[in-house]
């Protein structure tokens, strides 16, 4: 089998998996979703992602990696995620802690 064959091969099965989604989508059942009121627009906030994200070379201990990975795809993000919720509950502490140094 040379590589065009592949590719034509997988460009079938693609066409028929796009097909199905697409049927699968159509046969979905919206009737129980409630319609959207100009009040829900106008209370709706615009909410972009933190930007600046940072490539770094980090070493962690093999089996707390391997439980983020086995928790499935994404797993980097679940991780910037729980260093987040750290660093905002510490962020916290210390606003606490500067003002009781404050007070004495």
């Amino acid at each position: 089998m040379n590589a065009k064959s592949t590719k034509r091969e997988r460009a079938k099965r693609n066409r028929g998996t796009r097909r199905s989604r697409r049927d699968r989508d159509a046969s979905i059942d919206y009737s129980d979703i409630p319609p959207t009121s100009a009040e829900f627009w106008e209370r709706a906030a615009l909410v972009f992602p933190p930007t600046g994200k940072v490539a770094v070379s980090l070493r962690m201990d093999q089996d707390v990696v391997k439980w983020f990975r086995e928790q499935g795809p994404r797993y980097q993000t679940r991780m910037n995620a729980v260093l987040r919720a750290y660093a905002q509950s510490q962020s916290g502490r210390r606003r606490y802690r500067a003002a009781r140094r404050e007070a004495r």
